[in-house]
């Protein structure tokens, strides 16, 4: 998550819905390929509360896991007072529109700048853990993910911060901080918003502490490996699949990478030139077209836990910002209208070529 104040005016979106409500049959055709993917997108279901405050721009950078009979999202609001992390939970997506947004400030995490969060279950400690960017990567824990209170004060996974991601001025060039574990060591991945993706390690017995060998492990073009990245094991399988988000001239998309290992090296997932995951192109609306491309976001796991699992013999699920730009309006960044929605893959994809049941 990228947080700078700069205006952003047009709308792509109003291009795609002049179409029509659904994306053109030439893209769709275009995306259907038996090696790609294809996808539909919900409504917005997580927005701004009809009752909040004015000044309360967008919901941004969702997290979630299903628990307990529950879905409990993480996620980043923006409002005139900046940038901060907020909870929500509901039973059934028909709900997820009424169900209240609290923020975390009221918890021992405390107020301040908080973005970009990451929830799982650390199993071999019986802890919540609540990773995000407060500048630099910083976690908090919980005995109790519904309770929004109960959020222990931040803390740094570094004491310092690595030399691989300074910046010529010598500021710290990283954002959108991840974390997964095999059965031996978690991993810490995360972007720099211009090109580079980086991994650190610990052994699963010091999590989370002792990150270290932080290492770029991919390079390219500011726009072509951006933010956003997230990580998963694909269950039943010997492969993980990585995601980041990428810019395109019809706006933000995810390319997607595999490996078999979350140490090794990762090969595009997709035969297109740009290792497509979802963009505005493979995307279609039911009704009304209101996102402007496919922005940080996180699968819907088969697991709440410390792996990161996602179920490829299911449909997937994807939880994802999209920017519903109003026509003509001009937005300081963190005005920018953001809400929450999911795509559900449709027919074959790559992942689901990978189900062995």
């Amino acid at each position: 998550m990228k947080l700078k104040n700069r205006p952003y005016s047009g709308s792509i979106l109003t291009a795609i819905a002049a179409l029509g409500t659904v994306v053109s049959a030439a893209a769709w055709t275009g995306a259907s390929q038996a090696d790609g993917f294809r996808w539909v997108s919900s409504p917005p279901l997580i927005t701004p509360p009809a009752d909040a405050v004015p000044g309360f721009h967008g919901v941004k950078d969702p997290s979630i896991v299903y628990h307990d009979g529950k879905y409990h999202v993480f996620l980043t609001t923006a409002t005139d007072k900046g940038w901060g992390v907020a909870y929500t939970s509901f039973k059934d997506w028909k709900d997820a529109s009424k169900a209240p947004i609290i923020g975390l400030e009221n918890s021992p995490m405390g107020p301040g700048y908080r973005a970009a969060p990451q929830v799982f279950y650390f199993a071999p400690q019986k802890l919540w853990y609540l990773v995000y960017q407060g500048g630099d990567p910083l976690y908090s824990t919980s005995s109790d993910i519904s309770d929004p209170r109960s959020w222990s004060a931040p803390k740094p996974y570094y004491s310092a911060v690595p030399e691989i991601v300074k910046q010529p001025n010598g500021r710290p060039g990283w954002l959108d901080f991840w974390n997964i574990c095999d059965d031996r060591n978690c991993y810490l991945f995360f972007t720099n918003d211009n090109g580079s993706f980086y991994r650190a390690e610990t052994s699963l017995a010091e999590f989370p502490k002792g990150f270290r060998n932080t290492t770029r492990v991919m390079e390219g073009k500011r726009e072509d490996i951006f933010e956003a990245s997230n990580t998963y094991k694909i269950a039943g399988t010997n492969s993980y699949l990585t995601l980041i988000e990428a810019i395109g001239p019809k706006g933000r998309y995810f390319r997607a990478w595999t490996s078999d290992s979350l140490a090794g090296e990762w090969k595009p997932l997709t035969a297109d030139r740009m290792n497509i995951f979802a963009d505005s192109d493979n995307v279609r609306f039911k009704g009304r077209v209101w996102s402007e491309g496919v922005s940080h976001g996180e699968m819907i796991r088969s697991t709440s836990d410390q792996t990161m699992a996602i179920d490829p013999c299911k449909p997937l699920r994807f939880l994802y910002q999209g920017l519903d730009m109003g026509k003509g309006k001009t937005y300081e960044y963190i005005e920018l209208p953001y809400r929450l929605g999911i795509i559900t893959a449709s027919g074959a994809n790559p992942i689901s070529g990978m189900c062995r049941k």
